[in-house]
């Protein structure tokens, strides 16, 4: 078992092992093949066909293994790398820890919005951009929006979704108004359609706004977090069901064939959510 730490905790030696880990697999094309994978994967509510990853109940575990092969490749090139986890409610700036020179790099330059800096600049020459939904070749940044602000979310929005006493509810998208998933994903929710998760990713900007968004490294760190939630919301709500719907919906439902039960296989690894509900005999969180 290993553990996944907190990104400001990590020592030079780790934040360098895993940069390198990175670098590797993008030079053995693995690293695209998983931002290919997060783009296919991206169906939305409006696409007539099952959509494992996002607006869905299996958000969470479709990530979390996802997340795992990730992690699992980069072991393969260092079996003491890990994915640390970015808490945004605490490195909320352009200038914390994890966009130093030393680590991800900070945010894009005035005007073509790419990253000059860090290990992921296009000019250092290991970081080309190929699954893109732009003609880009290089990573974009626009951290926090200088010309429109836009603030990371907080601890009180993190504790409301928290509070949240159920996991999911019906019509099972974007539009549902109550549960924890939709609390979280941050999909059209008491009338903001930007938070959580989403509100992240927009105030990253630049490529992490699309279905690409792996294309950016810090997608990883962020998605570490997005885990780290469930598994608090799992352990504040002990007696709620950790995942729902429990059954395969009847034929009838506008719903049916598009989300993916407890135990219905979801693409690409055949895998049921209800083998990723217990993440405690893989990986833990300092």
């Amino acid at each position: 078992m290993h553990i996944r730490k907190n990104q400001r905790d990590l020592t030079p030696g780790e934040k360098r092992r895993l940069i390198e880990a990175v670098l590797e697999l993008k030079r053995r094309g693995e690293y695209d093949e998983f931002v290919r994978m997060h783009g296919e994967f991206y169906v939305t509510d409006a696409e007539a066909r099952p959509r494992p990853a996002h607006m869905t109940p299996s958000f969470f575990p479709w990530h979390r293994r996802y997340l795992l092969e990730f992690e699992q490749a980069l072991q393969r090139i260092d079996p003491s790398v890990t994915v640390p986890y970015w808490d945004w409610t605490a490195d909320r700036s352009p200038v914390s820890s994890l966009w130093a020179d030393d680590f991800l790099g900070g945010t894009g330059r005035i005007g073509d919005r790419q990253v000059m800096d860090g290990p992921f600049a296009h000019r250092h020459g290991g970081w080309r951009i190929n699954s893109r939904i732009s003609d880009g070749r290089y990573l974009t940044r626009n951290l926090g929006r200088p010309s429109d602000p836009l603030a990371l979310p907080t601890r009180a929005d993190v504790d409301r979704a928290l509070g949240q006493p159920v996991y999911d509810a019906p019509p099972w998208n974007s539009t549902v108004r109550s549960g924890f998933r939709n609390a979280v994903e941050g999909w059209n929710v008491d009338g903001e359609r930007w938070r959580l998760h989403n509100r992240v990713h927009r105030w990253v900007g630049g490529l992490m706004t699309g279905a690409t968004s792996p294309n950016d490294p810090v997608f990883w760190l962020h998605h570490a977090y997005i885990d780290l939630l469930w598994v608090r919301w799992r352990r504040a709500h002990p007696r709620a069901a950790p995942y729902l719907p429990h059954t395969r919906l009847p034929a009838g439902d506008p719903q049916a064939g598009r989300i993916f039960a407890l135990d219905d296989p979801m693409p690409p690894w055949d895998v049921r959510p209800s083998a990723l509900l217990d993440h405690s005999r893989l990986y833990r969180y300092a």
